[in-house]
């Protein structure tokens, strides 16, 4: 156990935020519920950063060294990619910061080790993001072991079954498919911080390996299976992950000698068994009456915490609320982290980890490019290594061009091209970075969308950053600047309307939802600059684009609920306007080889084929998948939303919330038609028409399922 510093924190605790993706929500939701914490600051070096910071009323700083240096706060929490855990979590206690660290906590047992001594040394207060292990039917879990509700344990299952997207669909440049470990370091923590939890440090003797996925441009493999076998003193454990397409299972199933309990920790729900001592008859009735209902309690009772706290109780959010909790009322008291949380408990599941790595069979070589020529791109590529981005750039090597791709990262999905594609790393916000960019190049594509939650976070990550990108092209005198914007944006609402490339867009978008009002107000500003500026712009706009890297859970088609169940906009009976991906890439070539698309725009949808039903069929029987399709009425969708939108603005106080019309929710069921016979005779473009062909490439060979 951590030994507390004795300096009285102040009160309220401040902490601030390092790192500012996707979990820093979670965690700025957490400290909002936690008493006497105050969230002073935000510190990232990215513009997100920044709006997260004026969202929730925190200063912003770019480095760590900056916040230390202000002396406003008593306690960070690490939220950054993995890598850079170690070192600033030991920057953060070494000037006497409490520390809590999102898991992983570190790349390897020694590093998890380093931060631990550290925080002893500094007498601070170290925590790990075990946040599975604060839910409520955890808790209850944990103390039917210890009152021995099961008997003597004898064996434990943790099962993580739940897709992950991005080894089949990207984006590929995560620092989660970096690498084959970076998986399990990803997602261990949680089911061993389980395992270390109710029964000890983890003896681990088998692993194994599965469902091979290989990632695109000769960037390897990646399993996705994998299976632990391992012993607590005489409890036998198993602990399986799943990431394809596959029915929801996160759960930890205990066996006793009493009786047995299963905990769904995505759920929030804990059902136990026991045998009876009704007679032979009775018996199977009894037994399954008695699960019935403990399913009916625990669902019943987790409908009734979410209506009564606004849907701001998930499991997820209360594990959080938790794990958050015991670390502040560490600090507040004095007295020794929550076990499930601290130091220790850190280190034993880096340990269980690291064996587990050290047992994983060889990883076959990847054979590199020799004596590779340096490319001269002279086409940009901005959102390069998304979906359409990276058989964009496929498109255009094979047609003969040399590409930057603008990445975040320094590695991609173009190993196998790597002398024909140039990795460039700079912030879109950058000026400076985006005319190093552009040097050398006659063609720039934007195929990139900030995601905002806010219209003037749209303003100002979106409309304002591709303004400035154009802005860039001009100076650079490129001579084809090509924007993505979306059908999303037109009023597809009225099944008697055909929509063509020319028909313009809406001259108000107040009421349409956020991601194609943004794409439509780029688009407007983007038009006054080919106007007033000469800006040779070209405007594509994809449909619902299918293939292969493109996810199962699409949502132009439908609300999903996990891998085998979808609600479709509407009755899913009209035809969709879909398009496939290499479809879509060979388009957008052909705008820069067609001078006469300067200034015009396409609509990129092809032939009408197939309806969401029809869709659903077709991978059924392809696949063999069934997924449960129900229609989904989409007035009810709005006056559910216009009821969530009421409540977040008058009784949590929310501002800046958006909520689209009835008639943006009818236009997601796509029931307008499109022609695109203009694209086809402006840019001699020929979408794929057969419908056989078109499935065995949207469906058969799309790897949609990952095995």
């Amino acid at each position: 156990m951590s030994v507390m510093k004795t300096n009285t924190p102040s009160n309220p605790i401040r902490c601030a935020l390092v790192g500012a993706g996707y979990i820093a929500d979670w965690h700025v939701a957490a400290i909002r519920a936690t008493e006497n914490v105050s969230l002073m600051a935000i510190v990232d070096p990215a513009a997100t950063g920044a709006a997260l910071a004026g969202r929730v009323g925190a200063q912003a700083f770019a480095s760590l060294d900056d916040l230390i240096a202000s002396g406003i706060c008593d306690a960070v929490h690490i939220l950054t990619p993995p890598h850079l855990h170690k070192d600033l979590a030991c920057q953060a206690l070494a000037a006497g910061l409490h520390v809590y660290v999102e898991k992983p906590v570190a790349l390897s047992v020694a590093d998890t080790q380093a931060i631990h001594t550290t925080a002893q040394a500094a007498g601070c207060c170290f925590a790990a993001g075990h946040n599975f292990l604060g839910i409520p039917a955890y808790e209850r879990l944990k103390a039917a072991t210890k009152n021995s509700t099961l008997g003597r344990i004898t064996s434990v299952e943790v099962n993580w079954h739940f897709p992950l997207a991005p080894l089949r669909s990207g984006p590929f440049g995560l620092w989660l498919l970096a690498a084959r470990e970076n998986l399990l370091l990803e997602l261990g923590p949680h089911l061993f911080a389980f395992v270390q939890d109710l029964c000890g440090p983890l003896a681990v003797e088998h692993v194994s390996l599965g469902k091979a996925v290989d990632l695109p441009g000769g960037s390897g493999t990646r399993p996705q299976s994998w299976r632990i076998l391992g012993q607590v003193g005489e409890i036998d454990v198993a602990i399986n992950l799943s990431l394809v397409e596959t029915f929801d299972d996160r759960s930890v199933t205990l066996r006793g000698t009493s009786g047995m309990a299963r905990l769904d920790y995505a759920a929030d729900t804990l059902v136990i068994s026991r045998e009876n001592a009704a007679d032979l008859v009775l018996n199977p009735l009894v037994r399954q009456v008695s699960g019935a209902w403990g399913h009916l309690r625990e669902g019943g009772v987790n409908a009734a915490r979410q209506l009564v706290s606004l849907n701001r109780k998930s499991p997820y959010g209360l594990g959080f609320r938790a794990a958050v909790g015991a670390f502040y009322a560490a600090i507040q008291t004095g007295t020794p982290l929550d076990t499930r949380f601290d130091g220790a408990a850190a280190v034993a599941v880096a340990t269980a980890i690291d064996h587990s790595l050290a047992l994983l069979p060889p990883e076959p070589v990847v054979k590199k490019q020799k004596h590779r020529k340096k490319p001269k791109p002279s086409v940009l590529v901005i959102g390069g290594t998304g979906f359409i981005g990276r058989a964009l750039t496929r498109a255009l090597v094979a047609r003969g061009h040399d590409v930057r791709v603008l990445s975040r990262g320094k590695s991609g999905p173009f190993e196998d091209i790597a002398n024909k594609v140039e990795l460039f790393s700079a912030s879109l916000k950058d000026p400076a970075g985006l005319t190093q960019a552009m040097q050398g190049v006659d063609t720039v594509f934007h195929l990139g969308k900030s995601m905002d939650t806010t219209w003037g976070d749209c303003l100002k990550n979106d409309v304002e950053v591709t303004v400035g990108i154009a802005r860039a092209a001009l100076a650079a005198k490129v001579k084809t600047f090509v924007y993505t914007g979306t059908i999303a944006s037109y009023d597809m609402s009225n099944p008697a309307r055909i929509i063509t490339d020319t028909t313009p867009l809406e001259t108000t978008m107040q009421d349409r939802n956020l991601y194609a009002r943004s794409k439509a107000e780029c688009e407007r500003r983007l038009t006054e600059m080919y106007q007033t500026d000469n800006l040779p712009l070209v405007i594509t706009r994809p449909g619902i684009v299918v293939g292969h890297g493109g996810p199962l859970q699409h949502w132009g088609i439908g609300r999903w609920h996990g891998a085998g169940a979808v609600r479709i906009w509407g009755k899913g009976e009209n035809i969709l306007p879909f398009v496939l991906i290499d479809d879509v890439a060979e388009a957008l070539v052909r705008t820069t080889e067609v001078r006469a698309a300067i200034g015009d725009s396409f609509n990129l949808t092809g032939a009408p084929m197939l309806s969401a039903r029809d869709y659903f069929a077709a991978i059924h029987r392809e696949l063999g998948a069934k997924i449960t399709v129900k229609p989904g009425n989409l007035t009810a969708f709005y006056l559910s939303a216009c009821v969530k939108y009421g409540l977040k603005r008058f009784a949590l106080r929310q501002r800046d919330l958006s909520n689209p019309s009835r008639r943006d929710w009818q236009s997601r069921g796509h029931f307008a038609r499109f022609d695109n016979t203009h694209a086809q005779n402006v840019l001699g473009w020929h979408p794929e028409e057969d419908t056989e062909t078109f499935i065995k490439a949207a469906i058969t060979d799309a790897n949609l399922l990952g095995f």
